[in-house]
């Protein structure tokens, strides 16, 4: 399964499951992935790949607009935000921790 279609089925559950703000992140990333494929240029399916950087760009965004919100006192607006940032990082690998050694293990 890809990851567009892994979204589509999150979002089926989503729905029914009545979450609001998993369901608001998981719409914003599919319209961002759905208006890469129709781009000029673009191939008519995203790799895998291609979704996961998408999947980073809207990470970043949601922190930078989460930072904005909490230097403006908007904890309301900086909490919505951050509950999607974490709803995406979901679907971003696990970072690599490093060893006292020196060697990487990927977090679980």
């Amino acid at each position: 399964m890809t990851l567009f279609e892994q979204i589509n089925e999150d979002i089926k559950a989503a729905m029914k499951a009545r979450e609001k703000e998993r369901l608001e992140a998981l719409r914003n990333l599919k319209k961002l992935m759905l208006e890469a494929r129709a781009a000029k240029g673009a191939g008519s399916e995203l790799s895998d790949d291609e979704s996961l950087k998408l999947v980073q760009k809207l990470v970043k965004q949601g922190r930078d607009s989460a930072e904005i919100y909490r230097e403006q006192n908007r904890e309301d607006l900086f909490a919505v935000e951050m509950a999607q940032v974490e709803v995406l990082e979901t679907y971003l690998p696990k970072p690599l921790t490093e060893l006292h050694d020196g060697r990487s293990i990927m977090q679980q």
